[in-house]
């Protein structure tokens, strides 16, 4: 697919550095800025898949930063600007070398887990008798360690990230405020739009002052799980499986072309039509979750259009 942006290597005024994430690529530079821009590139099982999905990276910029402006009045985050549909500009921070993973019901990798006989996760205990997708009887905590592209993110408890000296303990604290409290406005903007925020991740940085700050993607499709709150008290009775908004769906499709990331397992080929597809749930997805129509960017020239806009906002 022609249309999509799937690797960047822009030279902004004043570059110091490119950080290459499995979606997101983060140019510092030395005016304590960070350009970070939202690829199209598709990763599921920690793997990314070879081809990019159209207008993705748009999608996952414009919900993170509107999800980011509804909830700067509990968590500080490091936002500046939106000069372009897939960049977001902000102050450079230090990341967090944890990912902060909160769940609110059993569901995928926790309910995978479940399935496989093991009561504690990351340090928390589960209860005997869930089903899965059942409510927790409090959100949990189940932190991962953030891996470079390539690598596995790996599940890690709080105790352990305190022994490696990962995190403060003063530090961690914050964290977990943080991430209960982005959990219960999520939670609570998601019932407004007919959803239920079954399990998501924050990550965080700290400012060159120390302040720490939420980075990154919010509440969006690749970082999050989403349910429709019509129907899942029936669908859970049941014992049938839930109507999801997440990117659950690549993952079974994936699975049903035998690969989950593992070892010695080939990336199965999307089609062009099948890509298509995926393009659309993105867009349905988009549309759920913020509760507006989605407009595409002009994708014609992605790179080129990109760069333009940077460099407005960066000679202002």
């Amino acid at each position: 697919m022609n249309n999509t942006i799937t690797d960047t290597n822009f030279n902004f005024p004043g570059q110091l550095s490119i950080y290459k994430g499995k979606v997101r690529e983060v140019y510092t530079l030395d005016n304590d800025i960070m350009v970070m821009i939202a690829t199209d590139r598709l990763s599921a099982f920690d793997v990314v898949m070879p081809k990019g999905i159209p207008y993705k990276g748009q999608i996952l910029n414009q919900i993170a930063t509107k999800m980011m402006a509804d909830t700067a009045d509990i968590v500080p985050n490091w936002l500046l600007a939106t000069p372009d549909p897939n960049v977001a500009i902000g102050h450079a921070c230090e990341p967090f070398k944890v990912e902060m993973v909160i769940r609110g019901y059993m569901s995928g990798h926790a309910a995978r887990e479940y399935k496989a006989g093991k009561r504690m996760i990351c340090g928390v205990a589960l209860p005997e008798g869930l089903i899965e997708n059942d409510k927790f009887p409090e959100p949990i905590i189940t932190p991962a360690t953030k891996a470079e592209m390539g690598d596995h993110d790996e599940d890690i408890s709080r105790e352990d990230i305190l022994k490696k000296g990962i995190v403060s303990a003063e530090d961690y604290n914050i964290l977990e405020q943080y991430t209960k409290a982005l959990f219960q406005r999520g939670t609570e903007i998601a019932e407004k739009r007919g959803l239920i925020l079954v399990d998501t991740k924050y990550e965080f940085g700290k400012t060159k002052d120390g302040k720490i700050v939420l980075i990154d993607e919010i509440h969006t499709p690749d970082s999050s799980r989403y349910f429709y709150l019509e129907g899942y008290k029936e669908r859970q009775q049941k014992g049938e499986s839930q109507k999801q908004l997440s990117k659950e769906f690549v993952r079974q499709w994936l699975i049903s072309n035998d690969f989950q990331g593992l070892e010695g397992q080939k990336v199965p080929v999307m089609s062009d039509d099948y890509i298509t597809t995926v393009s659309d749930r993105y867009i349905e997805l988009y549309e759920n979750i913020v509760g507006e129509q989605f407009h595409k960017a002009d994708i014609t020239a992605i790179q080129e259009r990109i760069e333009a806009n940077v460099l407005a906002y960066l000679d202002k």
